[in-house]
């Protein structure tokens, strides 16, 4: 019997355009014909518009074919087991522009490995980091991620180094790793990527990660519309305590480290670290006051490392080539490399990863191919719902969290959302407000309060009534929300709408400052 091996990516993305229906329908087709046929489920290339991608492996390349529906199977199983031509053939998917260019310190082996095979994993490169680790003393370790200049890729961009430090040296007889995996921004995938395509990559950091403070305990908190990522992440978490990855005795070296998987309940207000921990406990998700930090009392009053998924993820490499190795990636004060996530109105979307320093225009117009329905792009929002609008005036920015921030923006979790021209920026101001409404925690009154007024005084300038006054009072309640909120929900919330007036006061019936002069 003929044996065939085929790529298919078990990615939630993949899976909702019918990768699952297209496996059944190869496995059927394969037995019509007295075809061994294996079919490999790994992650995704992160290609978004070729999915599902089927891949072969020919002379060493991975060949690909996309977007494949069930219709095509009879087509393809002849393509490849021929002269592999047929119309949806990209061909190496290695050499895609999209793929060919990017920097994978992260994503490397996404998309190419089965992600519950610990052996595949090695086989790729996987556990370097964590063997070095093992041989290291806990401030070694600690120095190596802080020499790295790894900053957290969660969004507020806080430097690692610094935290693990913390950590390491409180005085606790217990300390938690916590990974928050609530990936609530819009436009983002990238945490959801990893962990459904390389769950051992994430296994790994936050092993390093425990071995470094003094940790034996870590919890994954995954958001509750994750349900692939988290059968992925269980499986892999069992697999690697059979492989003696986790639990009492780690890789033979007398540490001990084990993980949980605890599902969210849909807050985004859970995505703000202290939130985060008091759901974890079984409270409320509430923001606490700082100080205390959670790094000295977090988690239960103990000492907690708080990381974002791509934070932990980063620290494998690290381990493995050092932290010159990592610096000499970006520039500035933004090391490494992060993965953007491409989304909204936009002809190629996907996850690009790439070293700090890329334009915006590049990653909007070269690499996301403009918008899907080939009108001019007018507005492009970073970092998620409480992220700026950016014009075109500003798509020669260059990205990296200094340059964001300078120009009243950030980097966030890597999401661009790409807007066309029909877009109305008031509106999507209003949404903000809207937004915070819905999922702000209520425990300070500017966040709570404020954000209800937001959408009344949006809807008044919108309606034309005391324009001028109710643009006043805009701007005097965004100034409030940030300086008086007691986390970011409020206090990042005026973010978009600032924004929005600054950038596009046309949609908000406001004249352009050079207008106005005149």
């Amino acid at each position: 019997m003929t044996a065939l091996t085929l790529y298919l990516p078990l990615d939630s993305a993949a899976v909702a355009l019918g990768a699952d229906e297209l496996a059944d329908a190869l496995v059927r087709e394969a037995d019509k014909r007295k075809l061994d046929l294996k079919i490999v489920r790994t992650g995704s290339r992160g290609m978004h518009w070729l999915e599902p991608l089927v891949e072969v492996e020919k002379d060493g390349k991975r060949i690909g074919y996309g977007p494949v529906d069930e219709g095509d199977t009879a087509s393809l199983l002849d393509a490849v087991m021929g002269d592999g031509k047929h119309e949806k053939s990209v061909g190496a998917v290695e050499e895609i522009p999209f793929f060919k260019n990017q920097t994978r310190l992260i994503f490397g082996r996404c998309g190419v490995i089965d992600p519950l095979s610990v052996e595949d994993y090695e086989k790729h490169g996987g556990n370097a980091g964590l063997d070095k680790a093992l041989k290291m003393d806990s401030a070694a370790i600690c120095e190596e991620v802080f020499e790295s200049g790894l900053r957290g890729r969660g969004g507020a961009g806080f430097p690692a180094g610094i935290k693990w430090r913390t950590v390491a040296g409180a005085e606790a007889d217990q300390k938690y790793i916590v990974v928050n995996a609530d990936e609530g921004d819009s436009g983002t995938f990238a945490d959801r990527m990893i962990m459904e395509g390389d769950p051992f990559i994430l296994i790994e950091g936050m092993t390093i990660a425990g071995v470094a403070v003094g940790a034996t305990e870590g919890y994954i908190y995954l958001r509750s519309e994750y349900p692939v990522a988290a059968r992925v992440l269980n499986d892999a978490i069992a697999d690697a305590r059979k492989a003696g990855l986790l639990g009492e005795n780690v890789r033979g070296s007398g540490k001990a480290f084990d993980i949980e998987v605890f599902i969210g309940a849909g807050a985004y207000i859970c995505g703000e670290e202290t939130s985060l921990l008091n759901s974890l406990e079984g409270k409320r998700g509430e923001v606490r006051s700082k100080p205390p930090l959670p790094a000295l009392e977090g988690l239960f009053g103990k000492p907690t490392l708080v990381h974002n998924v791509i934070s932990l993820c980063s620290v494998p490499a690290i381990l493995e080539k050092g932290a010159k190795f990592y610096r000499d990636y970006g520039m500035g004060k933004s090391t490494g490399t992060m993965p953007f996530q491409i989304a909204g109105n936009v002809k190629h979307g996907g996850l690009y990863e790439t070293a700090f320093g890329l334009k915006l225009r590049e990653l909007v117009e070269d690499i996301g191919g403009g918008t899907l329905n080939g009108r001019p792009v007018r507005a492009v929002q970073i970092g998620g719902p409480l992220g700026a609008y950016l014009s075109p005036r500003l798509f020669d920015l260059e990205m990296d969290y200094e340059t964001m921030a300078a120009n009243g923006a950030g980097v966030g979790h890597g999401g661009i959302v790409i807007y066309d021209d029909s877009v109305n920026l008031l509106e999507q101001a209003r949404y903000a407000f809207e937004f915070c409404v819905e999922e702000s925690c209520g425990k300070c009154t500017p966040c709570r309060v404020g954000s209800v007024r937001g959408v009344e005084i949006m809807d008044r300038i919108k309606e034309g009534v005391e324009h001028g006054k109710n643009v006043d009072v805009l701007e005097d309640l965004c100034e409030l929300m940030v300086d008086g909120s007691l986390c970011a929900m409020g206090g990042m919330t005026p973010i978009p709408v600032q924004s929005a007036v600054k950038h596009f006061p046309e949609d908000f019936g406001i004249k352009p400052a050079k207008q106005a002069a005149e």
